[in-house]
């Protein structure tokens, strides 16, 4: 592979892996309005919020980092009174007990406003107006969860602008590339100097399962694994390990912890699940420090190829993605080639295809428990040789049709679903 190809390849691992504090959509709704209130220049005095239907569902049920509150009003409230959004999704990092009063004031004097887009094509939508002194700023981001319109829009109407240089810059030649067998070939031949930046992803979200199993957050899946009750049932396993790790951080992010994480694709959840079972495994099973850097760079590199065609947002659960990345980094530790993780891949896309998703929340942990243990077990069958065949349900001879079976359902199929899924949640 040539040093173009590669470092392209880096380019993308490196801007769709980046930290996070909190649920991606609620802090990027709170970035979206950080940025709006800079080009109002003031404290607003009244703050609009049109987003798509997948951002207010992701965004309804989950913690707020540092704020023991949920949902969308205290995040908008926050961005406007200290966020900056030079920090991205790290938005609300500088949050004090005096900021979180003043915003629960600011919600408590009903300033704020929010609504469904519907005149939209666009899944991941915020549009953000602050108002204050008869000037009004609109902010929009719009594709991804930090990519902002690179002009202003005044109330009088949006502007047509186009998306930055930056933004536009996703591999454009390597996108329409990218398969299966490029990821291998990428993680296997690249040297490894060059990717010593993925461990990175194993010390943050490392990090965040351990203190979280030092707290109660959520509903403490990862803890309770750890109980004698559970361990009765599991055993003191790598299995239960992976399981324990992965759910713990799970369960501080979506219980409002002040304690970043390495996302994927926009996504905390994603990238806690692309990386600590990969991680466990690694530690667990003495592998060298080379064989982690290649599975998880497989693994991250693998979830960022299945969401180039599954889309930012949609109404499948990113722990199928993730857990698809994650199996095929424990199938490589586990001492698999190339044809072995084909086998993993279809395994798992045999098993998981459909599960949904009903937005970010406290019990996306059991999800992602779901997720994990099935990429194990997908492993350790493709190491044994057993693999579902093309006979059977979506799975194909081929394993980019596979995964490509597995996105259409996600991103076309199940579009009623989303829909139903948005009805019921803001009908309850």
């Amino acid at each position: 592979m040539n040093k173009e190809k590669r470092e392209a390849i880096i380019s993308l691992i490196q801007k769709e892996v980046v930290p996070a504090i909190g649920c991606t959509e609620p802090m990027a709704v709170a970035l979206c309005t950080a940025r709006a209130t800079e080009m109002l220049g003031c404290r607003p005095e009244k703050i609009t919020a049109q987003l798509s239907g997948n951002i207010l569902k992701n965004a309804m049920g989950v913690g707020i980092p540092g704020t023991g509150m949920i949902g969308l009003p205290i995040a908008i409230a926050l961005g406007a009174l200290i966020g900056k959004s030079e920090y991205q999704l790290e938005v609300l990092k500088d949050l004090t007990p005096e900021a979180l009063e003043e915003g629960k004031r600011f919600i408590a004097e009903n300033r704020i406003q929010i609504g469904v887009k519907t005149d939209i094509c666009e899944i991941l939508y915020i549009e953000i107006t602050c108002e204050a002194g008869g000037k009004s700023e609109t902010a929009i981001i719009e594709g991804s969860h930090t990519n902002f319109r690179s002009e202003g829009v005044r109330s009088e109407g949006v502007k047509g602008v186009e998306k930055s240089e930056e933004d536009n810059c996703q591999l454009s030649t390597v996108n329409c590339q990218l398969s299966l067998r490029l990821v291998y070939d990428f993680a296997m031949e690249t040297p490894v100097e060059e990717l010593r930046f993925i461990l990175k992803t194993r010390d943050m979200n490392m990090a965040a399962a351990r203190e979280s199993l030092k707290h109660n957050y959520g509903h403490n899946l990862g803890k309770t694994i750890e109980r004698p009750l559970a361990k009765g049932i599991f055993g003191n396993s790598i299995y239960s390990h992976i399981i324990s790790k992965t759910a713990a951080a799970c369960d501080a992010r979506m219980g409002g912890a002040m304690i970043p994480v390495m996302s994927n694709s926009g996504s905390g959840n994603q990238g806690i699940c692309a990386t600590n079972p990969v991680a466990v495994y690694a530690e667990e099973n003495e592998n060298t420090e080379e064989e982690l850097i290649r599975a998880l760079t497989l693994s991250h590199l693998t979830a960022i190829y299945i969401k180039e065609s599954l889309g930012r947002l949609s109404a499948l659960c990113g722990c199928v993605v993730a857990g698809i990345g994650s199996s095929v980094g424990i199938t490589y530790l586990m001492g698999g080639d190339y044809e072995r993780i084909c086998r993993s891949v279809k395994n798992m896309i045999a098993n998981l295809t459909g599960m949904i998703c009903d937005g970010a929340k406290p019990s996306c942990a059991l999800k992602i428990a779901s997720g994990v243990s099935t990429a194990v077990m997908s492993a350790v069958l493709s190491m044994e040789g057993k693999c579902v065949s093309s006979a059977e349900g979506i799975v194909d001879d081929c394993v980019d049709k596979t995964i490509h079976n597995l996105t259409s359902i996600g991103a076309e199929a199940m579009c009623q679903t989303d829909h139903k899924v948005l009805d019921i949640m803001t009908h309850k």
